[in-house]
């Protein structure tokens, strides 16, 4: 075999002559350490030899024994891989080693070896792979507030599947979904996720060799507390006010200068932190777009709004150093103030986001990098507002974000994955920026060149045939084929979203070429041969986004000729449609994710019924 498709695809791979047939009476060795270190990667080991080469190795600590009994040799080394988390992974004929510094590279060698065995049985060929990473933190931050709270065993699925690919930080993103004991009101419809089941899943992760991060948004996006009568008082403004994308109604971020705001998060901090591990701690700090249009207004204008809004950010970095931690926020409010960025602390981790191809990652982390600021570079899976992806974007994205962190000294790749606006896209729509990501973060170099629905298929979507990967990568494309492109979304996505929208008034959209394009990134799907588990389950996932996408193509066809022949016959038909794709939509739901947060999306589904029906009111 001349050939493997590994993901991510390592920094050095040597074939060499000649193949190892893994036959059974073989043990798994383990050296160097106290073998409970080693323990969880041998035991991985173990049960993908046993699944996929039909053979059952014993875990041994000592080497004793009949020549050529030892099949696989874990051993940790001093400075035997030239990186912290780096490997050397040999298949000989005389059998597999795998060597590092320390167990996580242990580890890691077992993941890729496991790919390996999953693809070859029990005849592996001999190599030789040298490997460690380009980013040392290497994260995915799952939106879990806007609107769905995974359960516990879908949250299990994603960290066993992204640690396969050596992702060693996960995320939830936080505004409102922790159930504070001292604030029922704010998560009481939100089904949040507990501090018991924050305990469970950090050891779950980190037994995996990932960090759980505590994420909680400490300053804009708090409109879910401020709504409440309890808290109103330390909005920023309840009035309407401008943002870069539009008027918004408030209430949005908390008055900077208002001392129950600190407060409010101090007691977060208090409640929240002790149920992580991790020494790191994200307070977000984003797109406080209403500061200095409410309550801040005067010192806003006298003092500047940049100057407000890092006055309050370094309140919130002492109440982080209170608790041992090290802060990360997101910069864009420092980007758009870079004369203040000299003025961070040397000990935050800057997190420069930014969600387009053409991104300016290049600026912005030069900027961080000459002050001397510790940064990540801030992708994303462009899975948001579209409803099927935007593959094209998110490569573009994920390529540009990996490219100049690395030319800048970036000391993270963190993948986002949001849910503005309902939450619509099903999570499978995400795996292709995964595992891109995760990809582009190990060695970018080595991956940046994958065959990507090739790579998403067999180690996303578990098929090897390639189908499952090339419908992903199609159907998110389809995106381009309305032919208006407005940023971090979709046209599809905004006409459901808008259904109001006088269609005559945009630039020329051809609902017709994307209506072909859907039938066309479909094919493939009837030769698929899944082996996950949640097979199924993602068919059926993939059925109903390609439903909604139709329904969004022959909804603009309505909204572009809103008096064109048979109007009302084709409303009734999608209104009729509709209905079915929001009972299934809920289904589907509660297959992966928590009753809460459930109504507020399919609330955004049956605005487009209600416009039907008020339209056939009318005719």
């Amino acid at each position: 075999m001349d050939h493997l498709s590994l993901l991510p695809m390592p920094q050095s791979l040597t074939f060499l002559p000649g193949a190892y047939v893994a036959s059974s009476a073989r043990r798994i060795l383990l050296q160097g350490t106290a073998p409970g270190a080693l323990l969880f990667a041998a035991r991985r080991l173990q049960s993908a030899l046993r699944a996929h080469a039909g053979v059952e190795w014993e875990l041994t600590a000592t080497p004793e024994g009949p020549p050529g009994e030892i099949g696989a040799t874990l051993r940790v080394i001093a400075e035997s891989a030239s990186h912290p988390q780096g490997y050397v992974l040999t298949i000989k004929d005389g059998g597999i080693i795998i060597e590092a510094s320390a167990p996580v590279g242990i580890f890691y060698g077992v993941c890729t070896l496991i790919q390996i065995v999953e693809q070859t049985g029990r005849t592996l060929p001999c190599l030789h792979i040298s490997d460690y990473p380009d980013f040392a933190a290497r994260g995915v931050m799952i939106d879990i507030s806007r609107d769905k709270v995974p359960t516990m065993e879908t949250l299990f699925m994603l960290v066993d599947m992204l640690a396969g690919w050596k992702i060693n930080q996960v995320q939830l993103y936080t505004e409102h979904t922790f159930a504070y004991r001292n604030h029922p009101d704010v998560w009481a419809r939100a089904s949040p996720m507990t501090g018991e089941e924050i305990l469970t899943l950090d050891a779950y992760c980190k037994e995996r060799h990932i960090d759980l991060v505590p994420n909680q948004n400490s300053f804009g996006h708090m409109h879910r507390w401020l709504i409440h009568p309890r808290y109103a008082a330390l909005a920023e403004t309840h009035d309407a006010f401008q943002a870069p994308w539009g008027v918004m109604q408030g209430p949005f971020s908390l008055a900077p200068d208002d001392p129950g705001s600190l407060e409010l998060v101090r007691s977060l901090y208090d409640e929240l932190l002790p149920h992580f591990s991790s020494r790191l701690f994200n307070v977000g700090c984003d797109e406080t777009v209403d500061l200095g249009q409410g309550r801040s207004k005067d010192i806003c204008a006298q003092r500047g709004v940049g100057r407000v809004y890092l006055d309050f950010l370094l309140k919130l970095y002492d109440a982080v150093k209170q608790h041992g931690r090290t802060m990360m926020f997101w910069g864009d409010i420092v980007n758009n103030h870079p004369e203040l960025i000299g003025e961070l602390p040397r000990d935050v981790i800057a997190l420069e986001w930014g969600y387009e191809a053409d991104h300016p990652f290049d600026r912005n982390c030069a900027r961080y990098a000459e002050a001397g600021i510790p940064f990540y570079v801030c992708p994303g899976t462009s899975s948001w507002q579209s409803i099927a992806g935007r593959t094209d974007n998110a490569l573009g994205n994920l390529h540009n974000a990996a490219e100049h962190g690395l030319k800048h000294g970036a000391i993270g790749y963190l993948i986002t994955d949001w849910g503005d606006m309902g939450h619509w896209q099903a999570l499978p729509i995400s795996f292709p920026g995964f595992a891109v990501g995760a990809a582009f973060a190990w060695a970018y170099a080595a991956n940046r060149t994958i065959n990507v629905p090739a790579a998403v298929s067999r180690h996303a979507f578990t098929d090897p045939t390639g189908a499952m990967g090339q419908v992903a990568y199609d159907l998110g494309n389809v995106y381009r084929a309305v032919g208006y492109e407005p940023p971090n979304s979709s046209v599809l996505f905004w006409v459901l979203q808008a259904p109001d929208t006088d269609a005559r008034n945009l630039p020329p959209l051809d609902f017709d070429r994307a209506l072909d394009a859907i039938d066309a990134a479909i094919q493939p799907i009837a030769t698929e041969r899944m082996t996950r588990a949640d097979a199924p389950l993602i068919l059926q996932e993939f059925d109903n986004t390609v439903r909604l996408l139709r329904h969004a193509c022959r909804l603009g066809q309505l909204l572009v000729q809103p008096d064109g022949p048979g109007a009302l016959p084709r409303r009734r038909l999608l209104n009729d449609d509709m209905r079915e794709i929001i009972r299934e939509y809920e289904r589907l739901w509660l297959a992966r994710n928590r009753l809460g947060g459930l109504s507020d999306s399919v609330a955004r589904l049956e605005r487009v019924r209600a416009r039907y029906t008020s339209q056939e009111q009318h005719a």
